[in-house]
């Protein structure tokens, strides 16, 4: 079953940090919409604020970092956006090229191949190796060295695309390792493999809503992951939980009447002493569904789990990233 994720603030929220920050590649993953990038943002401020160097690579993404983080719009150039903290929008067709150049070692060469419009239409036609130039981009950034030694990056944060995407996009090098034949690109695939199959070195990290939809996508991508990637999943992070107002029996009660779930029913509520019924039915059901989900996740998923609280006003804000990086 899923462990800690009624434990209250104290115990597994202060280990998170830690627990996740020894790792030296961790990809954040999820159905889309449940708040990936919020805990992203969050880990990384608060794996920073511990003394680690880290980076937050997104592929290809309408990036939301920049906001969460106050910062400017993130671009293909690796930027610094806080302390010990730094974070590059990848774009694919950049990553190849990068990748390319670091292989011909001439740069007027790299240029003249992937600057040619056959072959920039050749690598869009092949499958997986725009996923693979942008995976591979990040798991790159891990073996960088600086002059003394030291890891350029202590730990990668890769936030990954939605839950189909993001599993074909882990994918790609367990493929590249079983068609591509010896050479630079096979190489560096086991290589990244290898790392990625390491629970010391790397993990999946699963975030889910407590909805209906997002525990059951969570549930199947898990199990996955686990059978058909045999990928280590290190926790599961259920955002926005909402801190119960009514008791079992009271959501029963308040439940019971239709009238007051009905899609009309603010309307004509509206103004009179019955409006604040209405509003606690509703929350009553958003609380029904939190614990069933909940208490599935709990059967079904055999992780330790973190809880994020539900942000009102400071949702998708810098001060709302903080205060969820506090919580790690």
């Amino acid at each position: 079953m899923t462990r800690n994720l009624s434990t209250p603030r104290g115990s597994a929220a202060m280990s998170t940090s830690a627990e996740l920050g020894s790792r030296r590649f961790l990809f954040i993953t999820g159905k889309g919409g449940v708040g990936k990038t919020t805990f992203c943002a969050a880990l990384a401020l608060a794996l920073a604020a511990r003394g680690k160097r880290v980076l937050v690579a997104m592929p290809l993404a309408k990036e939301r970092l920049s906001a969460l983080l106050g910062t400017k719009p993130l671009t293909p150039e690796i930027a610094e956006v806080g302390d010990n903290l730094w974070a590059v929008n990848l774009s694919p067709e950049r990553a190849l090229y990068e990748y390319g150049e670091m292989i011909i070692k001439v740069k007027a060469l790299a240029k003249a191949v992937f600057d040619n419009k056959y072959t920039r239409t050749f690598f869009r036609a092949t499958p997986g190796l725009y996923e693979w130039a942008m995976l591979g981009k990040a798991w790159f950034h891990t073996t960088e060295k600086l002059e003394d030694g030291s890891n350029r990056f202590d730990v990668v944060l890769f936030d990954a695309p939605a839950t189909g995407h993001g599993v074909d996009m882990l994918r790609v090098p367990k493929v590249i390792l079983e068609a591509v034949p010896p050479g630079i690109l096979r190489r560096d695939a086991e290589a990244a493999w290898a790392m990625f199959q390491d629970p010391v070195q790397s993990g999946v990290v699963v975030v889910t809503l407590p909805e209906e939809m997002p525990t059951t996508e969570t549930v199947e991508l898990v199990h996955n992951i686990r059978t058909e990637l045999g990928l280590p999943v290190l926790k599961l992070v259920v955002n926005g939980v909402l801190t119960p107002l009514f008791s079992e029996g009271e959501r029963d009660e308040l439940v019971r009447d239709a009238k007051l779930l009905a899609i009309d029913a603010p309307l004509r509520a509206s103004g009179t002493r019955d409006s604040a019924i209405v509003a606690g039915a509703r929350r009553a059901v958003r609380e029904r569904v939190q614990a069933e989900s909940l208490a599935r996740l709990d059967r079904e998923v055999d992780l330790p789990g973190l809880r994020l609280p539900f942000l009102f006003d400071e949702a998708g804000t810098p001060a709302g990233t903080r205060l969820l990086a506090l919580r790690l």
